[in-house]
């Protein structure tokens, strides 16, 4: 089975990170260490931001 290619760019994934305050994890651990909390958060957040471009 191949991994689905990611709709968000890395750089986006890394400033909700921080904003979000786990990217000390990512950048220690990588993206598989983080909760799964803080990936339904982050998804979450991009939704949000998405929303108030759409908006405007």
């Amino acid at each position: 089975m191949s991994r689905r290619r990611g709709i968000m760019s890395d750089r986006f994934k890394e400033e909700i990170a921080k904003e979000l305050g786990f990217y000390d994890t990512v950048q220690k651990e990588g993206w598989g260490a983080i909760r799964s909390r803080d990936a339904g958060n982050m998804v979450k957040r991009a939704i949000e931001l998405a929303q108030q471009q759409m908006s405007k």
